[in-house]
């Protein structure tokens, strides 16, 4: 985080409070037996007191991911004792039974970056879920490419890294440089084809800038390039991330919700992998995305003082939103847009202010989190200490 420091100092600041709060929050998130983590901690209707809600296997290796950059010290005390590598197999041991794509290409990913033993076995399952020509949700696509990047040192991985990367380039919609919601016809109704949310463009372009990064692809650092100049040319004037893009021409359907994840993690994880590719550096979106986690222009506005960082429970608050019922914005605006491009309804804005808090955190808001201002592509071995991480 030198470079945020030299920048602002004051975000640096709110970097270092926000990993903080992370690594307070993250060992109340682990399942009661400590092998997995719950799929959310929400706050029970018109109380303070958090409840633990489901399990997810996808969140705990994301978790593993950004957990990985901590000292082995205080990896354990995140994962219920465990490091990284040893948490991580515990979720390879689970692979025979994954049946979720997206699932078993982030544990293969969490694998393949933590040097673990059974790697190979780890890939092969991802293979086995992913056959030839079966279009896939774009999300889960990057995610294929990222792991098959992050093992290509070590494993037979070529052939399968060069399919992945092919279907990523040819999900985009004529010249568009954004992606849709799946990489082909199938997935999506017909009316949703056309729209990708903000996920769809930072895994993507996190996953070409590896792919660059790891073996020299200029046509893959320019897609992912093009995908983050235009989502950093649409960025809100408060330094919001947009939920929803019509990926046919590059504009945005629907704002709202603008999660606390996309503005701490996502964004700053996926652009700072690409600066650090060769790509261009969007340092300055980086900052002005971070820094709506502390002034949040929705709810000052609205005279609301909530904030969206609550220190001593160890969350941070997943989004503001319209409160829309059954996300009726969403919904009405996808599909007048699939009819009439560019067609905004604008009139929903005055009626649907975007002005609720969803009082929930996932845990792996702060797995991307750890990854965005810990992690480097680098990886090489520059101190992991909070105040001083590799970014």
């Amino acid at each position: 985080m030198t470079e945020l420091a030299a920048a602002d100092r004051p975000l640096h600041d709110l970097a270092v409070r926000l990993l903080a709060v992370a690594e307070r929050g993250l060992p109340r998130m682990l399942t009661p037996e400590g092998t997995g983590f719950v799929f959310t901690r929400a706050a029970r209707p018109g109380t303070t007191t958090l409840e633990q809600r489901g399990t997810s296997l996808r969140y705990a290796a994301i978790t593993a991911l950004g957990v990985r950059f901590l000292p082995e010290d205080r990896q354990r005390a995140v994962l219920g004792g465990r490091t990284a590598e040893e948490f991580t197999g515990l979720l390879v041991e689970r692979l025979p039974g994954v049946g979720n794509l997206g699932d078993a290409a982030l544990i293969a990913w969490a694998a393949a970056e933590t040097g673990h033993p059974k790697l190979a076995d780890a890939l092969d399952r991802v293979a086995a879920l992913d056959p030839p020509g079966r279009p896939q949700y774009t999300v889960e696509a990057a995610w294929v490419l990222s792991a098959y990047t992050a093992a290509r040192a070590t494993a037979d991985v070529e052939d399968r890294l060069t399919a992945a990367r092919d279907r990523l380039l040819r999900a985009r919609i004529g010249d568009s440089p954004l992606f849709p919601h799946a990489t082909g016809p199938g997935p999506n109704p017909w009316y949703r084809e056309h729209i990708g949310c903000f996920a769809d463009q930072t895994y993507p372009l996190q996953a070409l800038a590896r792919a660059h990064a790891s073996g020299d692809d200029p046509e893959a650092l320019a897609a992912a390039d093009a995908c983050a100049t235009r989502i950093c040319a649409l960025q809100g004037a408060g330094g919001q991330w947009w939920w929803h893009y019509d990926a046919r021409r590059g504009t945005v359907v629907e704002g709202y919700p603008v999660y606390s994840v996309h503005q701490h993690a996502m964004a700053p994880t996926a652009l700072l992998d690409l600066a650090e590719a060769g790509g261009t550096d969007f340092g300055e979106p980086v900052r002005r995305g971070l820094r709506w986690m502390s002034e949040v222009p929705e709810l000052a506005a609205s005279g609301s003082r909530e904030p969206m960082i609550l220190d001593d429970f160890g969350v941070t608050w997943r989004k503001v939103y319209r409160g829309d019922p059954k996300k009726a914005v969403r919904a009405a605006r996808g599909v007048a847009t699939r009819l009439v491009p560019g067609l905004r309804l604008g009139a929903l804005d005055a009626v649907f202010r975007p002005t609720a808090v969803d009082r929930e955190c996932r845990p792996y808001e702060f797995g991307w989190m750890m990854h965005a201002w810990l992690g480097s592509l680098a990886a090489t071995g520059a101190s992991n200490d909070t105040e001083a991480g590799a970014r």
